[in-house]
């Protein structure tokens, strides 16, 4: 099979063979559907609609079994036979560039070196769907391909609702996914309709088509470990620490490659042995233990050579947690300086945590067919987990809720983690990252930017990276702000070395903490470069939803919101509606995201660069956009770092006019002002 092939549509004449999963690859969990009969009915009714009713008689047993067995109708007798991976942008056949490039990343979103779950065409996060089904794939890749520069192509919830004129300055690609109103969002709600196969979750960049692999958090979690040790230990030298955390399946494959670079001892805990080894064999994990035993032993040894390296433990978190515990209380010992979580708890019943007393295969079992049963085991592991934890935060350990809804769903479990507070019902004894450690990084305007080399060619990549860092050192030599100096010499010191830490995994893509100022030079650097033919291709730029702007989410990235406008969407929707008309190649808006279904509305984007004198203006109206609304924002609720950033953009640029607040000088006054 070619990419011209994947250009011509659904293959139905003749139909391809039936085909299963590939047991060689890693798979979703088998979903609850507790659909009715007469929704099962609608379910399979829903799945044939791509299908031209002389296939129905053939195909409709086949989709109701996968319905049955899975949870979802897949189609996997429609899974592409063909080396699923980015292939150079010159090599889709396409009718303009733009289109292309949306191919490309679709193409590494689903390539099995990247995807958690490539086969049910889910990228990462567990449930974080790139499609709902593989005949929506065939259909978009047909649609970009007969693509020209005044159509753009509507998706809602991976289902391509067709091209439709627009002009060639709007998004080739518009992307919705779960957008369910308020009243409905709620996970029974999410599991019934992605059964129906009329919604799901795209996660933050799977169904925005923008994931770069672990790579995508590494920088991140680096600059998280980093200033968590400035925050406990009051400088970044991180020899001889230890972080326990959990996770090396999709995003939180990160936290390896993470505490090694920051020089620190890294433990992660994972129960699935192919992810594990997945991230081992990729050189992401350096060594494996294979019982709790040998893993506290490499800890002693690794910590006292004061060695950096990442220690893939297998097995259960919880686990790993009561051992320290135990460890701590026969000898008065803390093995563990920092800790914090990365299991899918967005997604709890479904995959996303396994709970201590099951097996992984008993534990697929029992989240199928005994689903409340299940649910007592989640929520009594959540309970033995916090109660691990504050047993060494007591003990003098510093814990974080790292964005993945872990605090969130052990409050729910009945753990002993929650703090009342005023505005949201709930607070938690731990801080969330953002509130205690990236908050001000957000509020300075820095987040993670990303870029993706069209070529594939690793060469233009080294190239990338050496623009990058001379546009930084440029920026330094000019002149910064006292408060973000040291986020650009970390950022420098990071794209120095990123080429020495082998991330690449899937495209030639790059991650590098950036602010408005910066992102606007590195893109219109990366555009002369191509202009001038020192690349060999185009830059898809893109970043994370987990961003200054992108993303409202009151226990992550608007955890440090403190006017009661936390659970206000506000942002993100401006943003993607704003990004839309400023230039952007593609804009994707979603219900869900990192902290879970209901709970978080996020949006990115992506935008190629070509060369072109347009590319330029596109990119520097549009960035300019996506920085300075969040920044807005957060300056509006108070922070004076925000204030102080849009104040200075304010300056530089005269058509920008910010809304700025007025504080209450007298603190007294608001009581006077009540009892009067």
């Amino acid at each position: 099979m070619s990419l011209k092939d994947l250009a011509e549509g659904l293959p139905l004449d003749p139909l391809p063979p039936p085909r299963y999963r590939d047991e060689n690859l890693p798979h979703a969990p088998s979903r609850t559907t507790r659909l009715t009969q007469e929704e099962e009915r609608l379910a399979l009714q829903n799945s044939l609609r791509y299908i031209p009713p002389e296939y129905h008689e053939e195909l409709a047993p086949e989709f109701a079994l996968e319905l049955r067995m899975y949870g979802h109708i897949y189609m996997y007798r429609f899974l592409p036979q063909i080396e699923m991976r980015a292939y150079p942008i010159d090599d889709y056949p396409c009718q303009c560039k733009q289109a292309a490039s949306i191919m490309l990343m679709i193409m590494n979103n689903l390539d099995p070196k990247v995807a958690q779950f490539p086969q049910e065409l889910v990228t990462y996060g567990g449930n974080g769907q790139v499609f709902s089904n593989w005949a929506q794939f065939w259909l978009v890749m047909k649609y970009l391909s007969e693509m020209k520069e005044d159509q753009t192509l509507a998706m809602y919830s991976g289902h391509p609702a067709g091209l439709f004129p627009s002009h060639r300055d709007a998004p080739r690609v518009v992307i919705t996914n779960g957008m369910v109103i308020p009243n409905y969002s709620s996970r029974e709600n999410y599991d019934r309709m992605f059964a129906l196969g009329v919604t799901m979750y795209g996660q933050m960049t799977a169904g925005s088509y923008c994931y770069i692999g672990p790579q995508g958090i590494v920088h991140g979690t680096t600059l998280t470990l980093l200033n968590a040790g400035r925050r406990k230990f009051g400088d970044s030298d991180l020899r001889g620490k230890v972080f326990v955390t959990s996770g090396l399946g999709g995003m939180s494959g990160a936290q390896a490659k993470a505490a090694v670079i920051c020089g620190c001892v890294g433990v992660i805990a994972e129960v699935s042995r192919e992810a594990l080894m997945k991230r081992h064999d990729q050189g992401w994990l350096l060594e494996v233990a294979e019982d709790v035993d040998q893993c506290v032993a490499l800890i002693r040894q690794r910590r006292k050579d004061k060695k950096a390296t990442s220690i893939g433990f297998h097995g259960n978190i919880v686990t790993l947690w009561e051992r320290l515990v135990r460890e701590y209380n026969q000898t008065g010992e803390i093995l563990v300086d920092i800790g914090s979580d990365q299991t899918s708890c967005h997604n709890p019943f479904n995959g996303g945590y396994y709970p201590v007393e099951l097996t992984v295969d008993e534990a697929n079992q029992m989240m199928v067919e005994e689903t409340e049963n299940f649910r007592q085991h989640v929520h009594k592991s959540l309970r033995r987990h916090a109660d691990a934890i504050n047993t060494l935060t007591r003990g003098g350990m510093y814990f974080f809720d790292y964005g993945n809804a872990f605090l969130l769903e052990a409050s729910r479990a009945g753990a002993d983690v929650r703090e009342e507070g005023l505005l949201s019902g709930t607070q938690f004894k731990y801080a969330s990252y953002v509130q205690d450690i990236m908050g001000d990084i957000f509020s300075l305007g820095f987040g993670p930017f990303r870029w993706v080399c069209t070529s594939c060619d690793p060469d233009d990549l080294r190239k990338t990276d050496e623009i990058a860092a001379t546009v930084l050192e440029e920026i330094l030599n000019k002149g910064v702000s006292a408060a973000s100096k040291r986020q650009y010499e970390d950022n420098l010191h990071w794209i120095k070395e990123a080429r020495n830490q082998q991330m690449v995994v899937g495209s030639q893509a790059r991650i590098l903490y950036s602010d408005q100022r910066g992102r606007i030079a590195i893109a219109l650097a990366f555009n002369d470069a191509i202009s001038q033919g020192n690349l060999k291709g185009p830059v898809v730029i893109s970043r994370d939803h987990h961003d200054v702007s992108g993303t409202d989410s009151p226990f992550r990235e608007t955890s440090n919101i403190c006017d009661g406008s936390q659970f206000c969407a506000d942002m993100a929707m401006q943003n993607v509606i704003g990004d839309s008309f400023r230039g952007a190649t593609w804009v994707a808006i979603h219900n869900g995201g990192g902290v879970g279904w209901g709970e978080v509305i996020n949006g990115g984007f992506g935008l190629l660069l070509d060369g072109s004198p347009e590319a330029s203006r596109k990119a520097q109206t549009m960035l300019a956009w996506d920085v300075s609304n969040g920044v807005a924002r957060r300056s509006w609720c108070g922070n004076s770092h925000a204030q102080a950033t849009v104040s200075n953009a304010m300056d530089e640029n005269p058509r920008l006019k910010v809304t700025l607040p007025h504080k209450v000088e007298d603190s007294d006054l608001l009581e006077r002002a009540l009892k009067e």
